[in-house]
């Protein structure tokens, strides 16, 4: 069975309840739900973050009043791993440059083995059998 990070018991207990709300285990979910319970604010919040009558994001909940930049940087990752979802405008915010510039980018890199597990099976880089076969 793998290990998950959690920042604490909350999160953990968030990560499960959601998962068993959606009675989903997919990638998706997992990441998803993961990410959303890093903070408090996330996990008290959800229901603007997340429809879970259509089981699909609510990207407008980044403008409630609630949020904070650490926030606002979680939701985007999480929308991101969701479906690729990425903010629209003059800047975007939903690059690593502007993600992982905090002190949730552990999690954040946790989030991200979780929706990609299939490619982060192992903790070393395993991708030079790619580029041999280029040559």
């Amino acid at each position: 069975m793998e290990t998950i990070r959690f920042a604490d018991r909350e999160h953990k207990a968030f990560f499960n309840e959601m998962l068993s709300k959606t009675r989903n285990n997919d990638a998706y979910h997992r990441a998803f739900f993961y990410t959303m319970g890093i903070c408090a604010e996330t996990r008290r919040n959800i229901h603007s973050l997340f429809d879970f009558g259509e089981d699909g994001i609510r990207p407008e909940g980044l403008a409630a009043p609630w949020q904070t930049g650490g926030t606002r940087r979680l939701c985007r990752l999480a929308f991101n791993l969701w479906n690729g979802w990425t903010e629209e405008g003059k800047e975007n915010r939903s690059t690593p440059y502007e993600l992982f510039d905090c002190g949730l980018a552990p999690y954040f890199f946790e989030a991200i083995r979780l929706r990609y597990l299939e490619y982060c099976r192992s903790s070393e880089f395993t991708a030079p059998h790619i580029f041999a076969k280029a040559r």
